[in-house]
């Protein structure tokens, strides 16, 4: 994995394979952005390539420069940003992400953007970690005999020096090593989305966390409640959508507990849909709509990264994790459409489509955090279709039963480069749920998909705790090209939103 350290040190002096600066688009053609702090010869060098190659600092645009006069890097990147009066904190936080993924084989690389502020200073260093990632296909080797030799160890990612004009107050170095834990916490979330699917059963899910928390510098416990457990629990959602599996579902609990606190607050939990492969069940998906499917466990692999760095961030509050673990498949003793099972707090439900199985695993999820009697309870799971017909593949929709704790999970997303929506929950859709041999149907009809499932999750939700309901179909998995910061396959969305909710959640 890289890593990131800030240095103030004058950008064109460091010895790095790479230099990394900016560029903003003007009428005529790419310049370079303020701030980058190059001698007259280098700014001057650098200037006429940019005009010689017809350079526009369109935003992700990379012009990889060698043998730059009077700077001792290696090359230097230059980096666009487009108009210099639209450059955010998002927009240097994909450039970096675009530079550094160019340059993602070197051993050492310096980034010397224009920051304003700390705020813009850590998006520069979440960039440019998040730019690195790539999937360890090493990893997918698997053994098939006695003579099956070990993968090897994934090599290092470059080391990445921030240069800052802030200086290095405690909040710019804060701002950075909290990217360096985000970033590593989001890697460890896109590598469990694209783990093929065969490699990563509720079981093996399960294992690779428990190597995740004992590898961790925070102080987590790891609880299972495995297919026996689960079933006398009383957990009928859950178990019911993986009873046509060879591999039975579970529930893994992670909590941590800030050290020597005496907080009256009941802390926060996550609840992260977990579906290691979804095939439909009986109601089967089209061939087509299968293959992604392994990420259909984002939502508990965004839970689980999130509650290791809030670990080792040292969050001010408890945080407590459930990850619903299960594999969605046909067999005969598959679920089947017009059963009846009851949940964890003895709703009983009737089940209408075996494909729409994420909010039976969440539902019993939301039970079990409810009996923690936590102040807020947020699951994040990729939910339903609809979702991206409404918003997209980039932005999550997000649900409440309560306008304002609505309005903080999209304000946290915002902060961090995760877009996302307030969309209602409309008690006239309600209706849409009533079933005459249940206490309510599992799913309505196909109009206000995203809303309906949020309406159907909410019934789970205890008495006077806020709860919000992220759907991230969309975001979660990048089935185009890569764009900025975002990889193609498993984004690892959801990370950063649910750790900045735990920094600043207040009972």
């Amino acid at each position: 994995m890289p890593s990131l350290n800030l240095t103030t040190r004058d950008a064109a002096s460091l010895k790095v394979d790479a230099l990394v600066v900016g560029s903003v688009s003007t009428d005529s053609g790419a310049t370079l952005a303020d701030g980058h702090g190059l001698p007259k010869a280098a700014a001057a060098h650098l200037a006429a390539v940019l005009s010689d190659l017809e350079a526009k600092a369109k935003q992700g645009e990379t012009v990889r420069v060698v043998a730059v006069p009077d700077v001792a890097a290696n090359a230097v990147v230059v980096v666009g940003l487009g108009p210099a009066a639209d450059v955010t904190a998002d927009v240097l936080r994909s450039a970096a992400g675009s530079a550094l993924r160019s340059v993602a084989t070197k051993t050492s690389v310096a980034v010397a953007l224009p920051a304003s502020d700390e705020a813009a200073l850590a998006a520069v260093a979440d960039g440019a970690y998040a730019g690195c990632y790539t999937f360890d296909a090493g990893s997918t080797k698997v053994s098939t005999g006695a003579k099956a030799k070990k993968a090897a160890a994934p090599k290092a990612g470059p080391k990445i020096s921030v240069v800052s004009t802030l200086g290095q107050g405690k909040a710019v170095k804060a701002g950075v090593e909290r990217a360096a834990v985000i970033g590593a916490a989001r890697d460890l979330a896109r590598d469990l989305v694209n783990t093929p699917p065969n490699l990563l059963t509720p079981q093996l899910f399960v294992e690779r966390v428990k190597a995740a928390v004992a590898a961790s510098s925070g102080k987590v416990t790891v609880t299972v409640l495995d297919e026996k457990a689960l079933a006398k629990g009383g957990f009928g959602g859950i178990v019911g959508v993986g009873q046509g599996s060879a591999n039975p579902p579970r529930i893994v609990t992670m909590s941590y507990s800030p050290s020597g606190s005496r907080s009256k607050s009941g802390g926060v939990a996550l609840v992260g849909k977990g579906i290691t492969f979804d095939s439909g069940g009986l109601c089967i998906k089209p061939a087509g709509s299968m293959y992604t499917m392994k990420s259909d466990m984002a939502g508990a692999a965004a839970v689980a990264a999130s509650v290791l760095a809030a670990a080792e961030l040292g969050g001010p509050v408890a945080v407590t994790g459930y990850l619903c673990l299960a594999e969605n498949m046909p067999s005969g003793t598959a679920q089947r459409p017009g059963d009846v099972v009851t949940m964890r707090n003895g709703t009983t439900v009737e089940i209408i489509d075996t494909d729409a199985e994420g909010r039976m695993v969440l539902g019993d999820g939301i039970c079990l955090a409810g009996e923690g009697k936590p102040d807020v309870i947020v699951d994040i799971a990729t939910l339903t279709g609809a979702q991206m017909v409404a918003l997209g593949t980039r932005i999550a929709g997000v649900m409440a039963n309560d306008d304002d704790f609505r309005t903080t999970v999209v304000a946290a997303g915002a902060a961090e480069g995760e877009d996302s929506w307030a969309m209602p929950l409309p008690r006239e859709l309600r209706p849409g749920l009533d079933s005459v041999v249940a206490d309510m149907a599992h799913k309505a009809d196909r109009w206000g998909g995203m809303l309906t499932a949020g309406l159907f999750l909410k019934e789970f939700v205890a008495e006077g705790i806020k709860w919000a309901h992220v759907d991230i179909a969309g975001p979660s998995f990048n089935e185009g090209g890569v764009d900025g910061q975002i990889p193609k396959g498993g984004t690892g969305y959801g990370v950063a939103t649910l750790v900045n909710l735990v920094e600043n959640h207040t009972a």
